[in-house]
């Protein structure tokens, strides 16, 4: 697969936290918007306000984050299936993407036809799922500052068995790594 340059890294990097902001955004208006309807917001306002914010905002939001994001893993150094919290990233939102397309978005949007006339446990579906949803988005940035775990395996024999070279072709790790072994010079 062919790598980007520093330049479209860094674009690639600046669209997916843009649609990530804007769907851990969205996440928490719905969230706003459905601990207001329980509390006794006007239904026929906060319900309807869901339904648009979900059809034109969170849905395609969602779709934006999982395609940049995997563009973005394919397109690295990171890789898809190189390191652990690239992948669990992937494996979340892969999940909440279906969840939302598939659950999420017609359950508000029957709620916002509703309105007035939804019922207490169709109302809990504009709480429950976004505060989930917030935590798991929470977890993946959290993934995506600490970078936990390791390697799902490895490409080659490591460095310090084959004399510290690289063989033809080879390109250092990402963020670099240089020889420590050697004795520094007297």
């Amino acid at each position: 697969m062919r790598r980007l340059s520093p330049a479209g890294r860094k674009a690639l990097l600046t669209a997916h936290l843009a649609t990530s902001l804007g769907w851990l955004g969205t996440d928490l208006t719905l969230l706003a918007l459905g601990v207001a309807g329980l509390r006794g917001a006007d239904p026929d306002v906060v319900y309807p306000a869901a339904a648009l914010l979900v059809t034109w905002l969170f849905a395609p939001l969602s779709v934006a984050v999982w395609l940049i994001g995997t563009a973005s893993a394919l397109l690295t150094p990171w890789g898809l299936l190189r390191w652990r919290w690239v992948l669990v990233k992937f494996a979340l939102t892969t999940v909440m993407l279906g969840l939302v397309l598939l659950l999420l978005t017609p359950r508000i949007r029957h709620l916002g036809a509703l309105a007035g006339a939804a019922d207490a446990h169709l109302r809990v579906d504009l709480v429950v799922p976004p505060a989930v949803s917030t935590t798991l988005l929470l977890i993946a940035t959290v993934l995506s500052v600490w970078k936990p775990w390791g390697r799902i395996r490895r490409a080659g024999p490591p460095a310090s068995r084959r004399g510290g070279r690289r063989g033809p072709g080879e390109r250092p790790a990402p963020g670099g790594t240089r020889n420590r072994t050697a004795a520094p010079a007297r």
